[in-house]
């Protein structure tokens, strides 16, 4: 047995379930919204905890039974499993009264064992369990189980939508930020801030990298030729993120890319950006179209944060006729000539770590 203890409530871990008990309904509010994010974990329902006897387990039914009517329910059953067999009802026997017993008390509510709108649990255990239709969780692996990765969050939809797919996946995160003053504001790095909250709280918080790149930006926008700018700029993250993913132990990095989705995002310019690292970078929505990355923005809780009309560096650099098929080779001489290496290192060794989506 496995027990554990918050300030508010206790966990407990026997033969294949995990119980919380709470002090109050605000501390069982907050669990919830906990259980809401916690890769893992298939579902979770409330539950009255009682005595084992028959008359305490058919009270609780009946309770459970009228919580449920007053949610406008109006089918039911009840399933039973008796782990304990020296309670005086084998499971089906306790089924039958539990169904008597709440069809008494609530005339409302009708049995239907094919279809039913709820379902009413009884587990007789150490104790006996009474619970009614629980919740989905998000499944997938626990956060952490799958190794960790460097996530590159900007402030827009798509890779914080690419982080909560991959710590569903059981990775744990760490993420980093290009921020450029004054070219980007601080309400852009505040939007990012909040992004990174959100996502961590999916993967048991992360540490947020918040690498100043207004220096290497410039470089760029001074020395290369307009239509390369935004290839030569990701080439730049990819390279200065790799030198965060060695000091952060994380062992890929993460990207919002889509196929084709913005030009720097065609097949041959994510050649040319992915070549400045020897860590494999993971694409989640890589054949994904924008609706649905949207769809599930909003599922995640990040959609509203991440349309703020808070540009990013990326955006602001944007050049009018960027190249659309660039040459890896060429990428390579037109990167090298801009001699970027000590200032990608200067500035990963003095971005700024904030902890972010950590449960107090």
């Amino acid at each position: 047995m496995l027990r554990a203890r918050a300030p508010h409530s206790t966990l407990e871990s026997r033969s294949g379930r995990i119980y919380i008990h709470c002090t109050s309904e605000e501390a069982a509010d907050a669990v919830e919204e906990v259980l809401c994010r916690l890769t893992g974990i298939a579902g979770w329902a409330r539950a009255q905890k009682t005595e084992k006897t028959v008359d305490k387990v058919l009270d609780a039914c009946v309770k459970e039974g009228k919580r449920i009517a007053e949610n406008k329910i109006k089918t039911f059953k009840v399933e039973a499993r008796r782990t304990d067999k020296s309670f005086p009802l084998n499971s089906y026997e306790i089924c039958c009264a539990a169904g008597d017993a709440i069809i008494a008390a609530v005339p409302d509510l009708h049995v239907d064992v094919k279809n039913p709108q709820s379902i009413i649990s009884v587990e007789i255990r150490e104790k006996a369990y009474i619970y009614g239709t629980g919740k989905k969780g998000l499944r997938g692996l626990p956060a952490g189980s799958a190794g960790r990765g460097l996530l590159l969050l900007s402030g827009g939809i798509d890779s914080p939508v690419a982080g909560c797919l991959m710590a569903g996946r059981g990775m744990g995160l760490d993420a980093v930020y290009f921020h450029t003053p004054p070219y980007t504001s601080q309400e852009a790095l505040e939007k990012t801030i909040r992004l990174a909250e959100i996502t961590g709280s999916f993967c048991m918080g992360i540490h947020l990298y918040i690498v100043n790149f207004t220096e290497v930006q410039k470089t760029i926008a001074d020395k290369s030729r307009p239509e390369w700018n935004t290839i030569l700029l990701r080439m730049a993250m990819m390279e200065t993120a790799s030198f965060i993913a060695h000091k952060a132990k994380t062992k890929c990095l993460v990207t919002g890319e889509s196929l084709s989705q913005v030009a720097s995002q065609t097949i041959e310019n994510i050649s040319c950006t992915e070549s400045r690292t020897a860590l494999p970078v993971l694409r989640p929505l890589i054949g994904m179209d924008k609706e649905a990355i949207i769809t599930l923005a909003k599922e995640f809780g990040t959609y509203e944060t991440s349309i703020l009309p808070y540009a990013d560096c990326c955006v602001l650099f944007s050049p009018t006729h960027p190249v659309l098929r660039g040459k890896v080779q060429e990428a390579a001489a037109l990167y090298d000539t801009l001699e970027l290496h000590d200032l990608l290192f200067s500035a990963a060794r003095t971005a700024e770590i904030k902890r972010c989506g950590y449960y107090q």
